[in-house]
């Protein structure tokens, strides 16, 4: 068994320009890695047969056919790098500077996935034998859509009785340094737009007409001023933020025949996708009829909020970080959407990675001794579950 030092490994891996849709050969170079380890490798390539979207390969990996099953979640897919000029590197050939490894995809997830393989390799060295099983659950379609990745592996898992005990999802999870924060749980997110139909007509007629856009702004002040909730000891605030309106119209004597805006909400447990509906739907309905107008909604729920209570599992992966990084981490449910969100119908799921403060940025980096510290955490945490 061949040394994988998780430096050289995410540099392998960042090299792969893989924005997503993009696989570019990612995937594949994982599989062959993980092969190498004994992992029984099958690449799953899903496409959405009713919508506009590309086909996205994924990964499961296990070794052994034993439980417990500890499986590792992340993804090889980034972000686009943005303006090239902007870098000081070039994004996709990864540079050590100041001690940091830059590159798109260092810190947002290609190093955290080094790091468990890794850890793996490590483990298995010290334990040939084992009671258990190890696994990878790897996604190229995590930064996109999310339609053809984590959310259809879990339905694979689930047809085929596939059992996970526990799940590490990599996602860079601290602010500022390596142990401050552990994802227990995550906020729902749903958007939406809201069309308002009124009636089109001349500006110097206003009665003739319906202006849609009296409407819509009433309906954007009677939800934004109605709080949501105060949240809980596990969750902030609920909160919806407008992102945009719109007015197809560029004449300014007429008054146009409808507006939309678009909205999103972060909501915590004391909602589900299903309340917000009838929430938002009732509001606008209601000043629609008041106002004579028609109305008409679009929803996306992009995820439930989920938490995860603290176990046996997550208390030790806490007591690790801490012995570690000398840093006591909090549990938390801040930030955005993860693939956890899929991966808790199947199993209980803990979030732990690098620091996130240059993740989606130019010049992405993360620090070489955070690699080697991750690198440990995991190890330790696979030593501490097979134990």
């Amino acid at each position: 068994m061949s040394n994988i030092n998780e430096l050289t490994l995410a540099k392998e891996l960042i090299k792969f320009p893989s924005v997503t849709p993009q696989d570019a050969g990612a995937i594949g170079f994982l599989a062959k890695k993980l092969k190498k380890l004994g992992f029984d490798c099958k690449i799953l390539e899903f496409k959405d047969k009713n919508k506009k979207s590309k086909p996205i390969k994924n990964i499961y990996a296990r070794l052994g056919t034993k439980r417990p099953n500890l499986c590792y979640a992340g993804h090889t897919d980034v972000v686009p790098p943005g303006n090239m000029k902007d870098w000081t590197v070039s994004p996709f050939k990864p540079i050590i500077k100041n001690n940091h490894l830059i590159g798109r995809g260092a810190n947002d997830m290609k190093s955290s996935i080094a790091c468990f393989v890794s850890a793996v390799e490590k483990f298995l060295k010290k334990r040939k034998k084992f009671v258990g099983s190890i696994s990878f659950l790897i996604t190229g379609d995590e930064e996109g859509m999310a339609i053809n990745g984590t959310k259809k592996v879990v339905d694979y898992l689930k047809k085929r009785n596939e059992k996970i005990d526990f799940c590490i999802v990599g996602e860079p999870t601290n602010p500022n340094k390596l142990g401050e924060m552990i994802k227990i749980g995550r906020r729902g997110s749903i958007s939406g737009t809201i069309m308002i139909i009124g009636s089109q007509g001349h500006v110097a007629y206003p009665h003739l007409s319906n202006n849609p856009i009296n409407t819509l702004v009433k309906i954007c002040r009677k939800l934004k001023e109605k709080k949501l909730d105060k949240g809980n000891k596990n969750f902030q605030p609920s909160n919806l933020e407008f992102t945009s309106i719109n007015v197809d119209n560029k004449a300014a004597n007429v008054i146009p025949g409808s507006a939309k805006a678009q909205f999103n909400i972060r909501f915590n447990n004391l909602h589900t996708s299903g309340s917000l509906k009838k929430k938002i739907n009732s509001i606008v309905k209601n000043l629609s009829k008041k106002n004579k107008c028609k109305f008409k909604i679009d929803f996306h729920v992009n995820g439930e909020s989920f938490l995860t209570k603290p176990n046996k599992t997550i208390f030790m992966a806490k007591n690790i970080i801490k012995r570690i990084t000398k840093i006591t981490p909090v549990f938390s449910t801040t930030g955005g959407t993860s693939d956890a969100r899929f991966i808790k119908k199947i199993s209980p799921c803990l979030e732990f990675g690098l620091v996130n403060k240059t993740m989606h940025k130019i010049d992405e980096c993360v620090s070489l001794k955070d690699l080697k510290n991750l690198t440990k955490i995991y190890l330790n945490i696979l030593e501490d579950y097979f134990k």
